[in-house]
């Protein structure tokens, strides 16, 4: 059974969803269907795209190649384009545009970052999404953010009739101190945290840092308790559902994407162990996805490693 997370306005989003704009998926088309249809047949059913992908006609593809019905699939796409004027006659052809390449409307719309809307106008921006909600455009979609900021969310709460049902946002354990504004306000607002990037602290941080041993300890633990051979990504993948944040992951390797399917049947953290992730995590700052984050958001004056 998929496991879900209940949003805002009242929808469940399925918790661990396939990204197909990563692992060099980028723009291609092909691998990306191929690569959409594997994570389908292995239980998947949240498929996250963007307009900066080039994969949306490729998701489309997948889920109608799979079989499966479209409205089983939970469908995310992005906003893209930067410096937007924030004007109906603007936006509405590239919300349609999103439309047309789907296939069918996105169960999830988001502004993909702050520099979507031209600088001063995020708060602008989300009213004309708002507005196509409304008018009919967009009836049925959540809206939600990605990469942004606790000042880019303060622009979009001060303003919104509908509020964003997600902040997309690189997190894991070595990002969790400089976060913190963001987490708060987030849950201030009843906005549900979607991870991407949640495997940095194995795959990019040049030792693991601090979390490893933990996460080791767990994956034994675990793999001795339920006789199945669970791994560190699985571990770091379970911390993540128990902090109840949407995990959003990029695989073309069938194994791996069966992997993080299964992880939603296993059995939970201890709460001493979710503790002990999060204080080794806070000990160190290590992000992969700088971009505009540490702008006017400084980093925490924490070492990268330990």
């Amino acid at each position: 059974m998929t496991r879900t997370i209940k949003l805002s306005d009242g929808k469940l989003i399925p918790a661990v969803g396939w990204g197909n704009g990563t692992g060099g998926l980028f723009g291609n088309q092909e691998d990306s269907i191929t690569s959409g249809i594997e994570a389908l047949k292995a239980g998947s059913r949240h498929i996250d795209s963007a307009q900066a992908y080039q994969t949306e006609e490729a998701a489309a593809s997948a889920i109608k190649q799979s079989g499966l019905k479209r409205e089983d699939i939970w469908v995310t796409t992005k906003i893209s384009k930067t410096d937007l004027v924030p004007t109906a006659d603007v936006i509405r052809p590239i919300v349609l545009e999103r439309i047309e390449k789907l296939g069918s409307k996105p169960n999830l719309l988001l502004i993909h970052f702050p520099t979507v809307p031209a600088p001063g106008k995020i708060g602008a921006f989300w009213t004309v999404l708002e507005d196509l909600v409304y008018d009919g455009t967009l009836e049925g979609v959540s809206l939600g953010v990605s990469n942004f900021r606790p000042q880019d969310l303060e622009d979009v709460i001060k303003v919104a009739r509908i509020k964003p049902v997600v902040n997309q946002l690189e997190y894991h354990p070595y990002v969790l101190s400089h976060l913190q504004p963001v987490l708060e306000l987030g849950e201030k607002h009843g906005i549900v945290t979607e991870s991407y990037g949640l495997l940095t602290p194995l795959l990019r941080h040049p030792t693991g840092g601090p979390i490893k041993p933990i996460l080791e300890r767990v994956a034994a633990r675990l793999s001795k308790e339920t006789g199945k051979d669970i791994d560190v990504a699985t571990a770091l993948l379970l911390w993540c559902l128990q902090k109840n944040v949407v995990a959003v992951t990029s695989s073309k390797n069938p194994v791996n994407l069966r992997k993080q399917v299964e992880a939603e049947s296993l059995p939970p953290l201890m709460d001493e162990e979710v503790k002990e992730i999060d204080e080794a995590g806070k000990k160190v700052h290590f992000r992969h996805y700088t971009m505009h984050m540490t702008k006017d958001f400084s980093n925490p004056d924490l070492p990268e490693d330990l």
